[in-house]
């Protein structure tokens, strides 16, 4: 676990290139709630999903995002990259 920083469009851009079925993969892999994967990439669905260490400061680029722990981003990133398989939901 680490911590990074990106930009909130960054970060949104990767969470819309991903495939359908991605946020419930990574979910299932990590044994969470989908809808808190959905908050890491900006989402704000409390009541059926948690915080994830997503802290925001305004700014370019819609801001600046600091996330606590990169275990999401890096599944996210593993699947545009082909490296991690997206499964498939009926």
């Amino acid at each position: 676990m680490s911590t990074t920083t990106i930009t909130f469009n960054q970060l949104r851009k990767l969470k819309d290139s991903l495939p359908i079925g991605s946020m419930r993969t990574i979910a299932n892999d990590l044994e969470l709630n989908v809808e808190t994967v959905r908050n890491y990439f900006g989402g704000y669905n409390y009541r059926q999903g948690r915080s994830v260490g997503f802290h925001i400061e305004p700014g370019p680029d819609g801001g600046i995002v600091e996330l606590d722990d990169t275990t999401i981003l890096q599944l996210a990133k593993d699947i545009l990259e082909g490296k991690k398989k997206v499964y498939e939901y009926n």
